[in-house]
C-alpha cells in the first residue's frame, strides 16, 4: 500500500475523531513533512484538504439519513460549529446542509457514485468501485437559448474533432478560441455530442459550442450554426479534483461511471431530444465535468 492509500485508509477510520499531522505521520511510519510532501505528490491535495473533503462528503450521507439535526451532523464530523458546517457545506456542494437534508425523494443533489448504480438494491458501504471514485450530481435548469457550433464531418469525439478542425492557441480547437472569446455567451464552451435531431446529414456527433441568449444577435460566422434548445434540465455530472498528469485516467473512469447511472431510479429520464450531451473543459483542479438533459417521469 503506498502512502497516500495508507493516509486515506488512516483518516477513513478517524473521520469523525481529531486528526494531527503527528497522528497521520506516525500512522504511515514517515516524518510530518515526508508523509504531507508524498500525498501531495501521488493526490495533488494536502491531507486536510482530503480530510475536509471527506468530512464534508460523508456529513452528507449522514444528512440523508434524515435522523439527526445539522447541529449534530456538524459536531460528529468534528466542525466548531453550525455556522462553519453550513458555510463550509454550501461552498463545496452548492446548497445549505438543511435544503439538502429536505429533499426527502433526491432529485440528484451530490449524489455520491455508491447510489448511481441502482436498480439493484444492495447494502450500503463504504467501498467504492472504480478505485473508490466519487461523482456528484446535480440538477440544473437551463432556460430557452441558442447554441453556437462549428460542426465536425465525421469527428465522435474530442480527439478526432480537434484533428478536423484544427488545434487552437491553448491545447483546443481553433473554434473552441472563438468560442471563448464570444463575450455575451451565458456559460463557457463545452464539447457536445448532437442527438439525430440536431445533426443534418454528413455533419459529425461531436462539435464544440457555446450557450447564448435566445435573443443573441451577433454576427456569426459562416463556417458556425446556431441551434434553438428548449428550456429544459441537465444532469450534472463531476468527479473529484485530480492530477493533470492523470487526465486520461480519470476522464476515462467518470465518463464510465456515468454510463452507469440510472436516472428513472431519481424519477427522471435521459431526453437527448431536447438538448445535446455536454462536456465542459476538464481541468484537474474542478474534476471532470459533464451534462445531460432530462426529463421528469410523468
Amino acid at each position: 500500500m503506498g502512502v497516500a492509500e495508507a493516509i486515506k485508509a488512516y483518516v477513513q477510520a478517524h473521520l469523525q475523531d481529531p486528526i494531527t499531522v503527528s497522528a497521520i505521520a506516525k500512522a504511515v511510519g514517515f516524518s510530518q513533512y515526508h508523509a504531507t510532501r508524498l500525498f501531495k505528490a501521488e493526490t495533488g491535495i494536502s491531507p486536510f484538504e482530503y480530510i475536509r473533503g471527506q468530512r464534508l462528503i460523508h456529513s452528507a450521507y449522514a444528512l440523508r439519513q434524515g435522523n439527526k439535526r445539522v447541529m449534530d451532523v456538524a459536531f460528529d464530523f468534528t466542525f466548531d460549529s453550525h455556522e462553519g458546517f453550513t458555510r463550509a457545506f454550501s461552498q463545496t456542494f452548492g446548497i445549505t446542509p438543511k435544503k439538502y437534508a429536505g429533499f426527502k425523494q433526491p432529485e440528484g443533489w451530490f449524489i455520491p457514485h455508491r447510489y448511481l448504480d441502482r436498480h439493484v438494491k444492495k447494502p450500503e458501504g463504504k467501498n467504492m468501485d472504480e478505485n473508490t471514485a466519487v461523482i456528484f450530481t446535480q440538477i440544473v435548469h437551463r432556460p430557452e437559448r441558442k447554441l453556437i457550433l462549428k460542426r465536425s464531418k465525421n469527428a465522435e469525439d474530442y480527439f478526432e474533432y480537434c484533428q478536423e478542425v484544427g488545434c487552437g492557441q491553448h491545447n483546443n480547437s481553433e473554434s473552441w478560441d472563438y468560442l471563448s472569446g464570444i463575450k455575451d455567451a451565458l456559460y463557457e464552451p463545452v464539447g457536445v455530442w448532437l442527438p439525430a435531431n440536431m445533426r443534418p446529414a454528413g455533419t459529425g456527433l461531436y462539435a464544440h459550442g457555446v450557450e447564448v441568449p435566445i435573443e443573441y444577435a451577433g454576427q456569426i460566422p459562416t463556417d458556425y450554426d446556431a441551434i434553438l434548445l428548449e428550456p429544459c434540465n441537465m444532469l450534472v455530472f463531476q468527479g473529484e479534483p485530480y492530477q493533470d498528469a492523470h487526465f486520461e485516467e480519470a476522464v476515462i473512469t467518470c465518463m464510465r461511471l456515468i454510463d452507469k447511472f440510472n436516472p428513472e431510479v431519481y424519477g427522471f429520464r435521459y431526453a437527448p431530444e431536447l438538448a445535446p450531451r455536454m462536456q465542459l473543459a476538464p481541468w484537474g483542479w474542478r474534476g471532470y465535468i459533464e451534462m445531460r438533459p432530462v426529463k421528469r417521469i410523468a
